[in-house]
């Protein structure tokens, strides 16, 4: 009954010999996988908040220290896609080596990272679609396109601002708008009725993709990433003719304070570029998925290790290219919401373009993230479904998790309820205040496959791998020590949210896992 059993590579292997999963994805597919996991919102949004909260135009610092970070953690992870080449990621790789309850908690971190992190790009994709519409002058109500929790905070706030009676025109007509729509709402046994109608429906469209199989879906996500990556190239290329090196200095502003209404923020200087990296990592969230499509891959042993790598490698390089455009086209200054620009930290990228005067190259930027985080929905979707596929294998949950239509050869019930789940939480959630927690679980994933893969080395030497990390001691102990770091700054209440699941999931493990584990029960047979 130990919570620290291991499961041996032996199970893994006999696992992999009775999956039903379809081998379908080469190595061009997986990286294109880990590419369009990796390449999103993040690269279309947090480039803004990055610059004007925390690095300036030493952004591309930030972004080379947060893909530092994620070498150490892909070359971990490679390694142990060379042994274990199933689904499950850094779960199945910590119960192969650490033992149970570490698997359990890593596994419960990622279910944290996957859900948290579909959920956001649910609710950014119908943020861009909306924007999207009124290109076309088009527009949604807004009870359509708003979720409760932050249509009644807007309410409050607006009318709060309204009654103090010191409003310029501008803003008084402004606030008034939000009442007005507010009051104009359908209601319910005056129940005013609000949800985020898109995001529900983006995360219906990409279930029913999913189901048809692993080969049509990876076909959909390799023309998305190809539009996607086409996109990104245009504005680095289009950018650079509207660089004003004026704007990168000086490049690593002085350490000061950003005071907004009641809270202070620190800025900045050194400490602004590690604080940077760790707001921006959520733009490297998805690399890990690759790892999850270990059981339908051709070759996985060579083709997955290849696959993370590359795709990371890519993603960190455009990046980097990004941020330098972004910050020389417009100071970094800019994109203060309270300043000359107030929604261009919302859309930095188009809106430097509409700055410049080149309003087509934002419609065409708007498309490309509309349709681009939907492969960035769909491959963090798969992702999860895959590690709920291993965590039921293994009893850990509920075995409804791991049944696989025999003709599409995917989890159907299981992406299903995730899909139903996700779809209503979106809906319905102002999930956007809580996207450091998806960095939280995938750091915490990150650190823990880097102890787990040096004690695999340690224990079992002997076994054959495909890939192996070079100086493994100085990567792990360097892996673990920046992701930790990374960790320790995020924010205080992503911390205490995190903390929170955590404990929630051990609770989970000692009261139903623990006793239903297949692994246990083969033991006392």
């Amino acid at each position: 009954m130990s919570i620290w059993r291991v499961k041996p590579i032996s199970a893994f292997e006999a696992d992999m010999k009775k999956s039903t999963l379809k081998r379908v994805l080469g190595k061009w597919s997986l990286t294109a996988i880990g590419v369009g996991a990796i390449i999103g919102g993040g690269i279309f949004v947090l480039t803004g908040t990055g610059a004007y909260y925390h690095a300036g135009p030493a952004l591309a610092i930030s972004f080379i220290i947060a893909g530092i970070a994620c070498v150490f953690a892909a070359l971990c992870y490679s390694e142990f896609a060379s042994i274990l080449p199933v689904e499950g990621s850094a779960y199945a790789y910590a119960y192969g080596t650490i033992g149970e309850i570490f698997a359990w908690i890593i596994g419960w971190g990622l279910i944290l990272e996957y859900a948290m992190g579909s959920m956001t790009v649910a609710v950014s994709w119908s943020g861009y679609f909306n924007k999207l519409l009124k290109i076309f002058h088009l527009e949604l109500p807004y009870w359509m396109t708003t979720d409760p929790g932050t249509a009644n905070k807007a309410f409050g706030e607006a009318s709060s601002q309204i009654a103090s009676g010191t409003l310029t025109e501008d803003k008084l007509t402004s606030f008034q708008e939000i009442v007005n729509n507010f009051n104009s709402a359908p209601e319910i046994f005056n129940f005013k009725i609000f949800m985020n109608l898109p995001a529900f429906l983006i995360v219906l469209l990409v279930i029913s993709i999913l189901i048809k199989g692993t080969q049509s879906a990876a076909k959909a996500n390799n023309l998305i990433v190809l539009l996607k990556v086409s996109a990104v190239l245009f504005v680095i290329i289009a950018g650079a003719f509207f660089i004003d090196v004026d704007n990168w200095s000086p490049f690593i502003p002085e350490a000061t304070q950003i005071v907004e209404k009641d809270s202070t923020h620190n800025a900045y200087g050194l400490a602004g570029i590690v604080s940077g990296a760790a707001a921006i990592f959520f733009a490297y969230v998805g690399f890990d998925a690759v790892s999850t499509q270990a059981g339908e891959a051709i070759n996985p042993k060579k083709d997955v290790p290849f696959a993370i790598i590359a795709s990371l490698l890519i993603c960190t390089t455009l990046y980097i290219l990004v941020s330098l455009v972004l910050t020389g086209m417009m100071n970094y200054q800019d994109f203060n919401p309270l300043g000359k620009y107030p929604d261009a930290i919302k859309a930095p990228v188009a809106y430097a373009f509409d700055i410049a005067g080149q309003g087509w190259a934002g419609l065409i930027i708007t498309i490309a993230a509309t349709v681009g985080l939907v492969s960035v929905l769909m491959v963090m979707i798969m992702g999860q479904s895959r590690i709920f596929l291993g965590m039921s294998k293994d009893g850990l949950i509920p075995q409804v998790f791991s049944r696989v239509n025999p003709i599409s050869g995917t989890p159907q019930t299981n992406l299903m309820i995730l899909g139903g789940i996700i779809a209503v939480v979106a809906a319905f959630t102002p999930i956007n205040e809580l996207a450091d927690m998806t960095s939280f679980g995938t750091l915490f994933a990150f650190t823990m496959v880097c102890i787990a893969v040096w004690i695999l080395r340690v224990k079992q030497p002997n076994l054959v791998r495909t890939f192996k990390v070079p100086a493994l001691p100085v990567i792990a102990v360097l892996g673990i020590l920046i992701n930790t770091y990374l960790m320790v700054n995020l924010s205080y209440k992503a911390q205490i949210f995190s903390g929170v699941w955590l404990l929630i999931g051990v609770l989970v493990y000692f009261g139903y896992s623990k006793s239903r584990s297949k692994l246990n029960n083969e033991n006392q047979e």
